[in-house]
């Protein structure tokens, strides 16, 4: 596991207590939930609020006032650099990523990159979020330049509301970004795994962001509509955000659908090293893991080379420093692998055709990648997405277009047909493009993610002066 750390229900000490972060600090409520690892240990026991702490607490964001601009930059890069080396809530960062490990199931190098991630994400936010402001605003309207008809950059609202879901520790690299633009946030921590908000939250109270700017609400469904309902605009991707997801106010996370294409003019084979890449990088649990690949022309000599490389991918237990696959409770590994081999039906299983969960013994089992071949770029089965290394390989034809390629959070596409990128750089579904050999997970800081989070907490608005 590496520094000898384990996670917390094994140092022989109590379960630990992952406490409501609120406006009076940390609260410790009479209803809690615990928190399980993938054998169904008990990692944690996490405070449950009622929504009358959460109206309240709420209350104390609205009332509350912002700091300096100039305060939160430097209060964000303290933040990151405390979220990457510190003791918080009781954990060093080895057994935080211990504890993460044990209950997402992700391979403990993973969170150990995410950890980096996130830390770089939230020390560039402030500079990011200026990445996003249009070139004929500015972000005071004490700024000279607002006498010469400049507009100014200026807030939707006050308080945001996050629900994140708990499906990698890098989504909360983002809603540091609405701090950074003087927002205060209400952050609601996914149950299947809440330590890395818990941790971030400390990391920016400590960081100088006070109690009445930034708070933890772990709660039921119930007090979550309470959460959303106090704030003024919301984010996320988790069911309390997605019943919302026709409110302008409510920006909802959406699967990613991640995709590659491969045209005729180029050789799949000088490509193939990014496409695994794509695929199996980060557990393939993310939302900017390659889940379809499509190349114009014979899918299968590709299906089958993606296939043997992925086939290679050791099944080990998540805290081993060499594990590179998921895992998951046994029984969750069973429904998802029927979910799969359901849409499966009708296609060329190239891996994982009569089964991918390899039972490790101890309630708890791998996710082994699968390969699947569909015979059309329209196939259904393009538009799945699930937490592990499954991948959709199908032909593209230039008479299939753009259509099969909509609805897709990044597209890699390795052409030389200026016309296709152009195409594809209009088409308005289609997030994030890559021209060339780039992998689809490759992003850096100040780059959007879906689009700049800026775009939806802001608004330019004109402001006269004489």
């Amino acid at each position: 596991m590496g520094a000898g750390e384990q996670p917390p229900n094994e140092q022989g000490a109590e379960v630990p207590e992952l406490e409501a972060l609120g406006p009076g600090g940390p609260y410790r409520a009479h209803s809690r939930q615990e928190i399980t690892d993938v054998t169904g240990a008990v990692m944690a026991r996490m405070s449950l609020v009622p929504a009358l702490f959460v109206n309240r607490a709420m209350k104390a964001l609205h009332a509350a006032t912002p700091l300096p601009a100039d305060e939160r930059a430097g209060a964000l890069a303290r933040a990151a650099e405390l979220f990457r080396t510190a003791t918080l809530g009781g954990l060093t960062v080895r057994q935080y990523e211990a504890a993460v490990t044990g209950v997402s199931g992700l391979p403990v190098e993973v969170v150990r990159v995410a950890t980096r991630t996130c830390a770089d994400r939230v020390s560039n936010a402030y500079r990011s979020v200026q990445l996003a402001r249009p070139a004929g605003a500015v972000a005071d309207w004490r700024d000279p330049l607002v006498r010469t008809s400049q507009a100014v950059w200026t807030r939707r609202g006050e308080v945001l509301a996050v629900h994140v879901p708990g499906n990698h520790p890098g989504t909360h690299g983002f809603w540091p970004e609405a701090l950074a633009l003087g927002y205060r946030v209400a952050v609601r921590p996914s149950t299947r795994e809440p330590f890395t908000a818990h941790r971030l939250v400390l990391a920016l109270r400590e960081a100088g962001f006070g109690n009445d700017q930034v708070v933890l609400l772990p709660c039921g469904h119930e007090a979550a509509d309470a959460i959303v309902r106090g704030a003024d605009l919301a984010y996320g991707g988790d069911e309390v955000i997605r019943q919302y997801a026709d409110d302008p106010g409510v920006l909802s996370l959406q699967p990613g659908r991640s995709k590659i294409l491969l045209t005729a003019d180029t050789d799949w084979r000088d490509h193939l090293d990014m496409i695994v890449d794509s695929v199996g990088r980060h557990a393939g649990s993310g939302c900017v893991n390659a889940t379809a690949v499509l190349v114009e022309g014979d899918p299968a000599p590709l299906a089958g080379a993606i296939a043997e490389r992925l086939a290679a991918l050791p099944s080990l237990p998540p805290h081993d420093d060499k594990a590179l696959l998921p895992v998951q409770n046994t029984k969750a590994a069973r429904a998802l692998e029927k979910f799969v081999l359901d849409r499966a039906q009708g296609t060329r299983a190239w891996l994982g055709g009569t089964g991918f969960v390899d039972e490790l013994g101890d309630g708890s089992a791998v996710l082994r990648p699968a390969v699947h071949q569909v015979d059309s770029a329209h196939a259904a089965q393009l538009s799945a997405e699930v937490p592990f290394p499954c991948v959709w390989v199908g032909p593209w034809s230039r008479e299939d277009g753009v259509e099969p390629l909509r609805d897709t959070l990044v597209l890699t596409v390795v052409t030389e047909d200026d016309d296709l990128v152009q195409a594809l750089i209009d088409e308005p579904t289609i997030s994030n493009l890559h021209v060339g050999s780039h992998a689809t997970h490759r992003h850096r800081p100040g780059l959007p993610h879906d689009g700049y989070l800026g775009e939806f907490l802001m608004r330019s608005k004109t402001v006269v002066r004489v």
